[in-house]
């Protein structure tokens, strides 16, 4: 093992012991905020540790073999040992890199998914309506909860655009690398000679900022207007300004909510989005900064970028980015992401290991256990 992932590991395993001593003290829920903290911190070094330690035991066991070869009476079975030890010792190893990768601060976080339809006019927007029910429909095997904050029907019954919110655990974990270009090949319901036409939609996973800790929204750089919502609400939307659009004057970002009939609510919805697109771009500008060093085995994260085509004749899916093509395009258009969604992360965690071992044996530091 690295000495520097090493020394990781023990500094880890004496801060274990400390929790412990804390925990476990009689002041220790004096302070139930600090209490908590303590306890979240324990339960995502608990299972580093441990594997550690097992690291350590594999250690000895794999010592005690050793000396044992010199043994004629024990040599054989203790090569049999030997052989059995070192590649357990290296499964462990292994895992015990998982565990230290870096954790995204935005996994746990609920999401805006926003989906617009692109070039190929009214099957754009009805390939912008599959995707949304795609996504509605993980979201629902996964008991998550979706919220449609804005939409933007076109006259096919699709959608120039739609803005959701899905609130669930771990929501941006599972569906962070949705963000980019997505290709439909297929013969759309108003083709009537059967050609296959190829359209497209962009589609993008913002992680929910934390109101206070993550964006300022300064009322200084915001300007906000009122107007009469339109499309369907019966008269109501023809009396009353509750749609509300927000402009963030310093990156020109601009938000409309005019879904509910409260303008109170259209304007905390509208500040919500705002906030969610202002943190994205800061991520995009820092990894923008890395990717310059360093590209990401998963895409830019281009919006532009296509990174997946849904080819219906063929009834396959190919996601790009890692040259993987499933035939079960009816189960993934029904919220069937599963196989998708651990290829791309086995894939993600592959570069992440690879610039562990680059790190430990550089200059740069062991990422921080998750």
């Amino acid at each position: 093992m690295n000495k520097s992932i090493a020394t990781k590991l023990a500094q880890l395993a004496s801060r274990i012991e400390e929790l412990n001593r804390l925990l476990s003290s009689e002041t220790a829920t004096r302070d139930m905020d600090a209490y908590r903290k303590l306890t979240r911190e324990h339960a995502e070094i608990a299972p580093v540790v441990e594997l550690y330690h097992a690291y350590q035991r594999q250690e000895q066991d794999l010592l005690a073999a050793q000396e044992m070869v010199s043994d004629p009476e024990m040599k054989e079975f203790a090569e049999s040992e030997i052989r059995a030890g070192k590649e357990q010792l290296s499964k462990i190893e292994v895992e015990l890199k998982k565990q230290l990768l870096p954790k995204d601060p935005n996994d746990e976080r609920n999401i805006f998914l926003e989906i617009r339809a692109g070039t190929g006019g009214d099957e754009s927007t009805l390939f912008a309506a599959d995707l949304f029910r795609m996504y509605a429909r993980f979201a629902e095997r996964s008991g998550w909860r979706v919220e449609v904050i804005s939409q933007s029907p076109s006259e096919m019954g699709g959608y120039k655009e739609i803005i959701a919110k899905i609130i669930g655990q771990g929501a941006y974990s599972k569906l962070k690398f949705e963000s980019g270009g997505h290709r439909v090949q297929r013969v759309p319901v108003t083709e009537t000679q059967g050609r296959i036409h190829t359209s497209a939609c962009t589609v993008a996973v913002l992680p929910e900022a934390d109101e206070i800790a993550d964006v300022v929204l300064s009322p200084a750089e915001l300007k906000i207007d009122t107007y009469r919502a339109s499309g369907a609400g019966g008269q109501h939307v023809n009396k009353t300004d509750s749609a509300v659009r927000v402009t963030h004057l310093p990156t020109g970002i601009v938000v409309e909510c005019q879904d509910d009939r409260s303008q109170h609510k259209n304007k905390a919805q509208a500040l919500s989005v705002l906030a969610a697109r202002i943190k994205d771009k800061q991520i995009r500008e820092q990894q923008a900064k890395q990717a310059a060093t360093r590209k990401s085995l998963i895409g830019s994260g281009d919006r532009s970028e296509r990174i997946r085509t849904y080819n219906f004749p063929q009834g396959r899916v190919t996601d790009h980015r890692i040259n993987l093509t499933l035939y079960k395009i009816a189960d993934i258009m029904d919220g069937d992401l599963k196989d998708l969604g651990s290829a791309l992360m086995a894939e993600h965690q592959a570069e992440q290991l690879a610039n562990l071992g680059e790190d430990a044996n550089g200059s740069q530091p062991v990422a921080a256990a998750r």
